[in-house]
């Protein structure tokens, strides 16, 4: 059985992905960009006009039927939402155990437990945290698995998410919520960042539309430089002229304290990360 997907390059991949909302038609466009042909990707979705997107869009095959969605497939991606994942597993748990895929969770919050339980305990299970910017192909995924998958189950997993952005793997399932909280909710807190430095832009003279070009410029360039070089802390110095501007403005962040308020920020969203996870299926 192992043989279906042991280092199968990503044009001989053959992928269902449960649910045709946002993230999974990210993951559609992005392996179609990747070289995978649109006969290898079949989209099980519940929603008629969902499913005419994903025809109309990408030229892939989407059905209501789940199981006819995941018969073939050697990787089964499920997309859908936290709270319906038990109810679109559970009808679908014999054809798992018989096609034994490997199963990449972008569930939020729902454990390896629950998933194993709900597609077979032998069926290898993957997840995976993906954030918002994969919706354009730069996004960065934190994946686990645990020791019951092996090696190429992994890369497959891992070559499949690649296909919207960079990939890190994490040693513990735990370390998935402060990925929720760092990265994956962390798109909002740089985009409250440029909102607040727009409104004081305004509040201090320039005009709204100016203030707001300026402010997603700058978070987009700080991004690139970010990426590009990686040494945050050199890149901020970089920045930072003895007795200038940023200096100012950087000594009044420190003063109130935003060190404390980031920490404490990340702790929040891991801890609601983790009851959230207890909801949807404890381990």
């Amino acid at each position: 059985m192992r043989n279906r997907y042991n280092r199968a390059p990503m044009t001989q991949l053959d992928l269902a992905i449960l649910g045709g909302g946002n993230m999974g038609c990210a993951l559609v466009g992005g392996l179609l960009r990747q070289g995978l042909r649109t006969e290898r990707i079949t989209v099980g979705e519940s929603g008629r006009e969902a499913r005419e997107r994903l025809a109309r869009e990408f030229g892939v095959a989407a059905t209501a039927d789940n199981v006819q969605a995941v018969r073939h497939a050697n990787v089964v991606v499920i997309a859908v939402k936290p709270q319906d994942v038990e109810a679109v597993l559970t009808p679908l748990k014999m054809q798992l155990q018989q096609s034994h895929p490997v199963c990449l969770s972008v569930a939020a919050g729902v454990r390896t437990g629950a998933l194993r339980r709900w597609c077979g305990a032998q069926v290898p299970v993957v997840r995976a945290m993906p954030n918002r910017p994969a919706l354009v192909g730069a996004g960065i995924t934190g994946l686990f698995a645990d020791a019951a998958v092996d090696a190429a189950q992994y890369a497959l997993a891992e070559r499949v998410m690649q296909s919207v952005g960079e990939v890190v793997r994490v040693d513990t399932e735990d370390a998935l919520d402060v990925v929720t909280a760092l990265s994956g909710s962390g798109p909002a807190y740089f985009f409250r960042l440029a909102e607040l430095m727009a409104q004081s832009g305004t509040d201090l003279g320039l005009a709204p539309e100016a203030a707001r070009r300026l402010a997603i410029a700058t978070l987009h360039g700080a991004g690139l430089l970010a990426h590009t070089d990686g040494d945050l802390a050199r890149l901020r110095e970089e920045v930072t002229s003895k007795g200038g501007t940023t200096e100012a403005a950087l000594r009044t962040l420190e003063a109130a304290g935003i060190g404390e308020i980031v920490w404490r920020a990340i702790e929040a969203a891991t801890r609601r990360s983790r009851e959230l996870a207890e909801q949807f299926g404890p381990t």
